[in-house]
This record gives C-alpha cells, structure tokens and sequence, in this order.
C-alpha cells in the first residue's frame, strides 16, 4: 500500500509533471446507491439515533450471522419513512415497532421502512430489526472489509470484523453514516462455549446458554461510538490486564491474544502506556476513560475500533518489522499499537461527517506516529520521522473526497497530510501554542462529528495565520507547490508555481548564515542579497519543491 514519493524535493533542478485538479473539478460517475449511501438523505435527517442493542449469533459453519438490532431515536421533524442499510446478501426479515410489525421495501442496500406509527417531534421512539445472512467475506483485511473466517494454530475459530470505508452496513442493519452516532450501545454476541467474543467497551456478563452449548458476551459501550468502529473479535483467547494512571484518573487496560501467544504479548503491549503517556500529553486525555482501553489479537493487521483497538502486527516494532520513515526511528514502536491507537482521538473522539473529510482520521494521526516519537526521542527525531515517511506520497489525487457519495479520497491524507500539520507546525513556530492546539482540538470538539471546515477555521483562530490557502493547496488538488528561484546581480527573486492562484505561505529561507522568512506567492517578488549567495535552501520540514531558474 505504499509507494516512493514520486517529487524529489530540493534539488536545483526539479522535474515535476504531477498537475492535479481542484476537488471540485472532479468528475467521477456516482450511481443511486452511492447517493443513498453517502448523503443524509430525507428518510435519514428527520430522526436523530440515540441507541442501539445488536445482539447476534455467529454460526462459523456457515459463515452466516443471526441476529437482531434494536434502534432507539428521537423524532426531529413528522416523517413516516426511516432508511437503514444492510448490504446484499445480507437479508433483514422483520421490523418491529411497539410489537407491530412494519412494511419495508428494499433498494439495493438500503431499506425503506414505513412507520405506522404517528412520529411527533421530540418522542423518543425504538424499532427492532430482525436480520441474518452471510456477511461478505474479507479477502483483505483491513482494506476491503467485511467478516474474516480463520482458524487459529490449535484449529480453533478465529474471527474478526473490520469495515471502515465499506460500511458497518456490511454485517448489522445501521444508520450508515458517519454524520450521526448512538449515544451508548450494547452489543451481544453468542459464541460457541469454548470461544470467546471481544467487543467494545466494558463486559457486563457472560451469559451461558446450556442447552445450545454457548455463551453470549453482553458489552456495553457508554460513549457515541462510529459504526465503523464497533467490532466482533472471536478467538480461543487469554486475557490479562493492568491499569493507566492518567489524566482523568485510573483508566482499566484489557488485552485478549491467542493463548500461544501470551508471554509475547505481556511483553509487547507494554508499549500502551508509553503510547498513552504520549498522546495524553499531546492531545488530552483519553476520550474513553468509561469504556476502559483493550488491545485484541486478530487475523488481520489491526484497526482503530473504538475502546477495542485490533492487533496482528506479529508482536514487534515497526509496521510487520519494517520502517516506514527509512530513518531508523520507526523501529521504536510498534506502529499498530501507536497508530491505530492514535485513532481514539481522531477518528472516534473527532469523526468525520462525510468520508470525504477522511483526512481528519489520517492525517492527524499519521502525524500522531511522528509525536509519539517526538515525545520520547526528541523534537528533531520526530521531525526526521516525518519527513522520512514522504517515500509513501503518491501525489495521485486530491486528499479530500467527493461529498455525498461515500467517497473518500487519495491514500495521501496519511503521510501528505501529516507532513502539511508538520509544515503549518514549522509556520507557527510556537510549540506551546501548537500543543495547546492540538489538546484543544480533542477537548473543544469532544465526542462529536465535524467538517473539515471546523478543523481549518479552528486552526486559523487558534494559530494566528491565514492557512486557507494551505488547506485548499494541499486538501484540494494533488500538486505540490514549487519554489522557483532566481538569482541575479545580488537580487534574489522567488515565487511559487504548480499552484492554485491564490496560494500563498511564509517559507523559512537560509540565505548564506541567517535564516530569512519570507511571504511568497504566485507572483514574482524579489529582494536584495547582503552577501554573494548562489544558492538558497529551505527549512527541510516544508513539504515543497525547489527550482533554481536560470
């Protein structure tokens, strides 16, 4: 999933044919079921969901789920029609409303219910949703999505859900839009007795079914949760623990691995509280100190599901043993514990309204890698990191999406985006106003769901500086602006090119032995040089390229 950079940056001469287009010039066909899936449709903003049960049986035979979820919601507006998404072939076959049952017609993905009931503004109503199926099955997990069936060393069942992206949609009946979440949820899951199943947030009981030989895992979440977030882990797993002491007091740390691998894992996840030392520290405390923090083996690489972090890096540093910076830093931590942990706070605390703004996910924690070692190693081994991740840019598309049509955009919101948030760090130059930016981000958008005009406009009020025209440079399109340059008879003449016209962004120029900030934009601007200097170089942390014209 990653590539090299294809930009070489601050070579005298840069060769350099990667002209993206602004977003909205993008003209991508979408179909209906795009629509239904990705807008908040009419039969979708006039009810606001509040809670949901889920409550399933996983029959690994099959590869088949039975099961029920139950939605509680709060009338906003009369409206007698409510959409809820279930992905083909999975089958919903009953709804029920105060014991009633309901007619629903289904088209593609989405089903149309019809309320029989008068829905009056501010009630708080509840349908229960009868459903089963087999679920898509994963073939690549995380990436693709869906339900993975495997088997452990032992032959035991080993199975796990992931569906960011995809959709929750892909195997439970939900409002499936990141605009809206629960306030708490519950979620069921029956296993056979000798298995178990890990969920998100805290286990309430274990209930034994003795006639069916299986045991049913009630967990209960008491925090809005994203649909992508909510999980199913199933293994013949050995659990142990410990405690935080953090920022909001004790905060309970569960761990679930296969039982082989269980001296390993006591070693490896000793990494979490370096991982929470560092974060709280940089963004504030943990946004889920109620449902407790677990990291849970599975078959797959791992996830960022909320308060039920997902673990298959092998036990090691690096991403499976390797270094995605090339500069030795990322062999210090184990990536899926740092990144995918990094997600509680963007991702499940800050979620995005519309997959498009996925870089508010990404991009934050991608540069949350490059703090975490920051924290521990210095600012200058951070930064090192950082720039190193730059190999992975593709500069293929523009990193915010199409809106409306679940439709997110380029891979480069990781290490793109986090190389901008180091960029607009260098611009600001006031690591204490950056901290408390970055802590104020968690705290001011707490649990809720946002636009990525939220997260520019609070970083413009709270930096200081007009960075609008880094956002639509960097966000928009896919090109990466230029830094030409001139010099001549001791005058030095600068602007930028590969760049929309209203670009514009203060660069930190060495000129022989100082450092000179300078205001560039698209326009030609020119100055007198002090000394004989043929050549300038620009901060290293500035995501740019450079060309000496001659």
């Amino acid at each position: 999933m990653f590539k090299p950079l294809l930009v070489v940056l601050f070579l005298s001469v840069l060769s350099f044919n990667s002209f993206g287009q602004l977003l909205q010039g993008d003209k991508a066909s979408f179909t209906e079921q795009d629509t239904l899936r990705g807008s908040i449709t009419p039969e979708r903003e006039w009810w606001d969901l509040k809670y949901y049960h889920l409550s399933i049986e996983v029959l690994s035979e099959s590869k088949s789920i039975i099961g029920t979820n139950k939605v509680e919601y709060t009338v906003l507006s009369p409206f007698q029609v409510m959409q809820i998404d279930l992905q083909q072939p999975m089958e919903i076959t009953k709804v029920l409303q105060d014991d009633k049952e309901l007619k629903f017609i289904r088209n593609g993905n989405a089903f149309f219910i019809t309320l029989d009931k008068q829905q009056n503004v501010g009630e708080v109503n509840s349908i229960v949703i009868y459903y089963n199926g087999q679920p898509r099955e994963a073939v690549n997990a995380p990436w693709d999505g869906g339900f993975t069936w495997n088997k452990d060393t032992n032959g035991n069942d080993f199975i796990a859900t992931s569906c960011q992206g995809l959709g929750a949609s892909v195997w439970w009946p939900v409002k499936d839009h990141m605009y809206d979440e629960p306030d708490s949820m519950m979620i069921s899951v029956e296993v056979p007795n000798l298995l178990m199943d890990v969920s998100n947030g805290q286990l309430l009981k274990v209930e034994k079914n003795r006639k069916k030989k299986t045991k049913t895992y009630h967990w209960f979440v008491d925090n809005p949760i994203n649909n992508y977030g909510v999980n199913v882990n199933i293994g013949d797993y050995a659990h142990f623990s410990n405690k935080y002491d953090g920022e909001k007091g004790e905060l309970s740390l569960e761990y679930y691995v296969l039982k082989p691998n269980l001296e390993k894992a006591k070693k490896q996840f000793q990494q979490t509280k370096e991982m929470l030392e560092a974060f709280e520290h940089w963004f504030g405390p943990y946004p889920f100190y109620e449902d407790g923090f677990k990291l849970v083996e599975v078959p797959y690489l791992g996830m960022e599901h909320q308060s039920s972090v997902t673990y298959g890096n092998k036990f090691q540093n690096g991403y499976l043993g390797k270094d995605l910076s090339g500069t030795g830093w990322g062999l210090k931590f184990d990536f899926i514990i740092v990144h995918e942990a990094g997600h509680e706070w963007f991702a499940n605390n800050i979620t995005d309204k519309d997959i498009a703004d996925m870089w508010i996910h990404e991009s934050f924690t991608s540069y949350s890698e490059c703090l975490f070692v920051e924290y521990f190693y210095g600012k200058e081994a951070g930064q090192e990191y950082v720039r190193g991740t730059r190999r992975s840019i593709q500069n293929d598309k523009p990193i915010i999406g199409i809106y409306g049509v679940n439709a997110e955009g380029s891979g480069d919101m990781y290490y793109k985006g986090s190389n901008m948030l180091n960029m607009i760090r260098q611009i600001t130059n006031d690591d204490d106003k950056w901290l408390s930016t970055l802590r104020g981000l968690n705290k001011d958008f707490y649990h809720q769901t946002v636009e990525t005009t939220q997260i520019e406009n609070y970083l413009i009020t709270h930096l200081g500086f007009d960075a609008e025209p880094i956002f639509d440079q960097y966000l928009r399109t896919s090109q990466v602006p230029i830094l030409e340059y001139k010099i001549a008879k001791n005058r030095l003449s600068y602007r930028f090119t590969s760049a929309i016209s209203t670009f514009k962004m203060p660069v930190d120029m060495v000129l022989g032995e100082k450092v000179e900030r300078m205001d560039v934009t698209t326009e030609w601007k020119s100055v007198e040089l002090k000394e004989d200097i043929q050549e300038i170089k620009v901060n290293p942390n500035y995501y740019i390229g450079i060309m000496k014209m001659q």
